[in-house]
């Protein structure tokens, strides 16, 4: 498959700014991301690549945010090495292991996840998840029916079956990750984990005691309804993939308008997850 490389440079690019640009580039289509001196490459299958939808990308970024870019076809390349040559092991709140095949075994940590390199999101190193397996960790998940919402690579979807859960469904839109999910639950030997290609449709008649959404703030504002009539009372819900200044209220006042109560929050690099229980 041929791809096209697209990099971004900038004079005032803040990381928050480069993690929400990357953010809005994966929603159109781009799926390797890699660091350069002045900002960072994105690569798209040269089929895919939408100028028209690239420029709204950056129309919408921040008032002042200076970025520039170039567009190059590149040479056909093993995409997976690419991806792998960025994938280092990372440790979240000294009790969840996170690695790929290639890496070494941590026995001295209590879960470990093994994610085999693909393409899409959902490998830990992203703030987000990270703060979402934090609260996965933290939290009672024995015997409860999740459900993890644009589960990418089902990171989440292994620590909550790792962490006790009967069953979890993991959902995303993106083939790609539904893929990867049923091959990383055979690598986490967690194969009450099923996953199911689609988007809040496919909740419907569905009910669960605990909600994993790691997506973005308008999606979650958009289905934050059929979560609500797909949680038991008393149930929980956790959302990650916004800001906190920016969107927590918007999104608080969104879950408490539907049967949600607000718990707690975590921040990190002024991106926030949320935790809320159902109360009716």
């Amino acid at each position: 498959m041929r791809y096209s490389s697209v990099t971004f440079t900038s004079s005032n690019m803040e990381d928050w700014q480069k993690d929400l640009l990357i953010s809005s580039l994966g929603e159109i289509g781009f799926d390797t991301f890699e660091d350069t001196d002045q900002g960072f490459a994105a690569y798209i299958p040269a089929a895919n690549l939408d100028i028209q939808a690239l420029e709204t990308v950056l129309l919408a970024e921040t008032e002042g945010f200076d970025v520039a870019y170039t567009v190059k076809e590149v040479e056909d390349q093993n995409w997976n090495t690419l991806w792998e040559s960025n994938f280092n092991p990372i440790v979240v709140d000294d009790s969840c292991y996170v690695r790929a095949t290639f890496h070494e075994p941590r026995p001295d940590i209590p879960y470990e996840i093994v994610i085999d390199p693909k393409m899409s999101f959902g490998t830990g190193h992203h703030q987000t998840t990270s703060m979402m397996l934090s609260y996965i960790l933290e939290h009672d998940f024995l015997d409860k029916e999740v459900l993890d919402m644009g589960c990418g690579t089902g990171i989440l979807a292994i620590l909550a079956i790792k962490r006790g859960a009967k069953s979890v469904l993991a959902v995303d839109y993106d083939d790609v990750c539904v893929a990867s999910v049923e091959e990383n639950k055979l690598l986490n030997d967690t194969p009450m984990i099923t996953s199911a290609l689609g988007s809040k449709e496919v909740l419907e008649g569905q009910v669960f005691d605990v909600i994993l959404a790691n997506i973005n703030r308008n999606i979650l504002l958009d289905q934050l309804d059929q979560y609500s009539a797909s949680t038991r009372i008393g149930g929980v819900l956790y959302i990650s993939g916004f800001y906190a200044v920016e969107d927590l209220m918007i999104l608080r006042e969104k879950a408490e308008s539907v049967g949600y109560t607000y718990e707690s929050m975590k921040v990190l690099d002024a991106w926030c997850s949320a935790k809320f229980n159902k109360i009716k």
